[in-house]
């Protein structure tokens, strides 16, 4: 694995109550040119992600003591939507439909030899960038559809409040924004906002 200088080290949360797996896993990992965080636990990962730091992506034993692989699975989910694999001792048919309705990128059985394993997690991690792309490109999508909504309502409103055609009222706002110094969306959710409260 090539990193330029400008480049972070990909940084990998990996979580197995097995020591001698999880520092030979760390070891070649590291070797591979991944930054490294360690757990032994799923109580241990999540005392590390309370920090506030954020993994590129989590590898987890799915048999864990204490809270189980599954476990921190829905937590890693829920806290960030912090991509994650899953590794096993075993092929588990259930164990691996549970783990991809979590969101797994990938379901790997142990042993695990580094060398193969670099193409598959270079893979999962490729896959979690597109994942996230298309989150934030939904977000902003849906930030543009509740800006136009707003633009479209606070139209509606000065229509009503001063008699004016649509584009006399649309053109109205616009002056307003510009005497204003605002943005003609940041307006229209004040005009919006306004008629809500003036309905409750």
């Amino acid at each position: 694995m090539t990193q330029n200088n400008t480049t972070p080290l990909p940084h990998l949360l990996l979580v197995d109550d097995d020591r001698l797996v999880l520092s030979t896993l760390a070891l070649g990992l590291q070797q591979a040119g991944y930054r490294i965080t360690s757990a032994e636990s799923a109580e241990e990962a999540e005392a590390f992600l309370a920090g506030g730091d954020r993994p590129d992506m989590a590898i987890l034993d799915i048999r864990l003591s204490g809270s189980s692989g599954l476990y921190l699975a829905e937590r890693l989910h829920q806290l960030d939507r912090i991509p994650f694999v899953i590794l096993s001792a075993y092929s588990d048919q259930p164990m691996i439909d549970q783990a991809t309705q979590l969101g797994a990128l990938g379901y790997w059985v142990k042993p695990m030899d580094i060398p193969k394993l670099v193409p598959a997690l270079e893979a999962a991690l490729a896959r979690a960038n597109e994942l996230q792309e298309l989150r934030v490109s939904r977000q902003q999508l849906q930030a543009a559809l509740d800006a136009e909504r707003n633009i479209n309502v606070a139209v509606g409103i000065t229509m009503m409040q001063f008699h004016l055609k649509r584009n006399d009222a649309f053109n109205k706002l616009r002056n307003a924004a510009r005497t204003q110094r605002c943005k003609l969306v940041d307006l229209a959710n004040e005009i919006v906002q306004a008629g809500e409260a003036l309905n409750l």
